[in-house]
């Protein structure tokens, strides 16, 4: 098998048929001699396990990934990756931003002499995103890129082709708590940008609501770097720092003049409401981590696959 393109879907009945539309054109006209389109159905509570299931009657190199439930976005990708057989994997999500139409480019330029292992989309213009949703994206990138341990490239999402001996290494890891571009950026090899215009959604609406996107900046944040613990213990230090200042201080005061009453009871309230602050942001932070290890040594399967349908 030469490519599998990789496609994870929740609730796409809208634009699932032009997907599989524009995806098939692309593949038929990169210089491939065989591929496999891969829908993964996470559990979507819409039509598209039903039109799923009719794409592939209908077409020989369509294959459905079918999950037992709705496990989000980075295991059904990672379910998708499991059962790609192609030396080329191209993955793509279903809401058409990403144009499928960059297949042969991408594929291009990852089989030049000395060609990457990876191809990552680079958006350098994104239509029809609100203003709030690109001021959030910037300043997680800018965030993420400060505390990761790795350099992740800003501004990238899941919209890449790579290698077998890439998927192969990935596939190799298996952690729970997921956040793929930035697993596949650890991996290394040789990884290049291809720099595109991100289109707007061709139907429904956004899947990753706020809540959903906080929750996936805390699993990049907490799953490649452990700056944030560094920073708790920065904290702890000046905290300390200033007690041990502001008890001279006192010390200072009341054998200067010891007439003098002891006031100062707004400063001292705001003062230990501070610090009380930072310890529970502390706790929290810990409490991150012990979580993500409490979820990871339960052992329990990535997902659980209700079928898998191919020719």
């Amino acid at each position: 098998m030469d490519l599998s393109v990789v496609i994870p879907c929740y609730n796409e009945q809208e634009s699932l048929r032009e997907t599989h539309k524009r995806v098939k054109t692309a593949c038929e006209a990169a210089p491939v001699n065989s591929y496999e389109i891969i829908f993964i159905n996470d559990g979507s509570r819409d039509d598209t396990a039903w039109i799923m299931d009719e794409l592939h009657t209908q077409d020989k190199n369509t294959v459905i990934v079918d999950l037992s439930r709705n496990y989000g976005h980075q295991i059904a990708l990672s379910a998708g990756l499991q059962q790609a057989q192609g030396d080329y994997i191209f993955v793509i999500d279903a809401d058409l931003q990403d144009p499928p139409e960059l297949l042969t480019s991408m594929l291009e330029r990852a089989r030049m002499p000395d060609g990457p292992d990876v191809v990552y989309g680079q958006r350098e213009k994104r239509k029809g995103e609100t203003a709030f949703k690109l001021f959030t994206s910037r300043a997680f990138y800018k965030v993420l890129s400060w505390l990761s341990d790795i350099p992740i490239p800003e501004d990238v999402g899941d919209f890449r082709l790579m290698k077998r001996r890439v998927l192969d290494a990935f596939l190799a890891m298996p952690e729970h708590q997921r956040f793929i571009r930035g697993m596949i950026a650890w991996i290394g090899f040789k990884q290049e940008a291809f720099l595109y215009t991100r289109d707007p959604r061709f139907a429904g609406v956004t899947k990753y609501p706020f809540h959903k996107l906080l929750q996936f900046a805390l699993d990049a944040i907490s799953g490649f770097s452990i700056k944030p613990l560094r920073v708790s213990i920065l904290f702890a230090m000046i905290g300390i720092a200033i007690a041990c200042l502001m008890a001279l201080v006192a010390v200072w005061a009341h054998f200067a003049d010891r007439s003098s009453t002891v006031d100062g009871w707004a400063s001292l309230a705001c003062l230990i409401s501070f610090f009380a602050s930072m310890q529970l942001i502390c706790l929290g932070v810990i409490g991150e981590y012990v979580g993500r290890t409490y979820m990871e040594v339960k052992n329990r399967p990535l997902y659980v696959l209700n079928k898998v349908l191919r020719h």
